[in-house]
């Protein structure tokens, strides 16, 4: 394929006011201005239309909690037990679900997706591209991330069950505990590889979920609302010297110093919600702007389904509108989503070796009528 006549931003810095992309074998083979002599079976002309990378939310429960079900579709909480980082998202995701194909008409062509809250630690999450039928094949990265949830919503689901976390404090010390038992787990398997005379552990598949935290550098997404719920999860970090990264952030605003000091990442969102619960009370539009403002790595997410994920990009013009740079919110749901989600190796940006997916605009992005007139993933024409 060849998109020739293309307004492109590339999302690196370097972009080409009349210029073409070649696409072969799925990948994005040659990107720059147009030239004479540019042939290819299959050619699009984008006519000065606006290309730029597929969008990509990085925090969502697509496929978890499916669209017009109840409890029948309803698989993002195992909250049977408040520590289950053995669960696996893959194992739950239905890409039949009609909201796959509303993300991908959006422009949204890569989603990170996977538990809900209900738990301290509720299981492994993955980045995914939103056209398909196999979850397999449309997998960019999984794991990409381990959940874990601090704040109301554990306490909430399991004070109502009469158990444990009633607390803040409890559901901190049930992170701690399995990643100190994981520690040990690993230390364990390891002696036992060197040393004839010392038992490998009893298999642990808690344990063995948690293990690339220690080895890979597998990050933790951790839900925190609140500055203090926030303030906690940089603390369990640096106590096990993790990599991490804070999901909502609601009063992050506040506390925007401390996190650029940090370098502390935020998937910021869901922007377009209202004050539901007390963790939102300070729930505003500004914070993202802020953030980024103060230095912040910050991505834009619609925590999907609590805002529809094809309002991304509204979500995004209303970070705008509420004083983010503009080109900030564009990266917040390109680039910097995958920088921060670790598959930039992959997506997010319009350069050669990475995956096609494009979409095209014939007017601002950002604009509440906006919708595109093409969308690309992995080289294929899917709307």
């Amino acid at each position: 394929m060849l998109i020739i006549n293309a307004k492109i931003l590339t999302m690196t810095g370097q972009d080409f006011e009349n210029g073409f992309i070649r696409i072969a074998d799925g990948k994005i083979a040659e990107v720059g201005a147009m030239r004479d002599g540019l042939i290819d079976e299959q050619v699009i002309d984008a006519a000065s239309a606006l290309v730029l990378p597929g969008f990509i939310d990085a925090h969502t429960h697509l496929g978890m909690f499916e669209d017009s079900l109840g409890f029948e579709g309803d698989d993002g909480n195992e909250d049977s037990e408040p520590s289950t980082p053995h669960l696996r998202a893959i194992d739950a995701i239905n890409p039949m679900d009609k909201c796959f194909d509303e993300a991908l008409r959006a422009g949204v062509t890569t989603v990170v997706t996977g538990p809900g809250s209900a738990n301290a630690i509720g299981g492994q999450m993955l980045a995914m591209k939103t056209y398909g039928e196999c979850v397999d094949l449309m997998t960019v990265k999984a794991p990409v991330a381990i959940k874990m949830a601090l704040g109301e919503n554990p306490k909430t689901v399991y004070n109502g069950k009469g158990e444990s976390p009633k607390t803040r404090m409890a559901t901190a010390s049930i992170i701690r505990t399995q990643l100190i038992k994981t520690k040990k787990y690993l230390a364990d398997l390891e002696r036992s590889r060197t040393d004839e005379d010392f038992d490998e552990p009893e298999y642990d598949e808690k344990c063995e979920a948690l293990i690339p935290l220690f080895t890979q550098g597998l990050s933790v997404h951790f839900h925190a609302h609140r500055a203090d719920d926030i303030f906690t999860a940089m603390r369990i970090a640096d106590e096990f010297k993790i990599n991490y990264l804070i999901v909502h952030a609601t009063q992050g605003h506040k506390i925007a110093k401390y996190l650029a000091d940090k370098k502390v990442g935020v998937l910021s969102g869901p922007l377009l919600c209202d004050r539901s619960k007390p963790e939102l009370s300070d729930l505003t539009p500004e914070s993202v702007g802020i953030l980024d403002k103060a230095g912040v790595p910050c991505a834009i997410i619609t925590d999907h389904p609590v805002i529809p994920i094809q309002y991304l990009p509204l979500c995004a013009a209303l970070a705008v509108r509420e004083g983010m740079d503009y080109n900030s919110a564009l990266e917040a749901i390109t680039i910097n989503a995958a920088k921060l989600c670790g598959i930039a190796d992959r997506v997010g940006s319009i350069e050669v070796g990475k995956d096609a997916d494009v979409v095209m605009f014939d007017g601002d992005p950002l604009s509440v009528y906006a919708k595109p007139k093409a969308v690309v993933i992995n080289g294929k024409r899917v709307f």
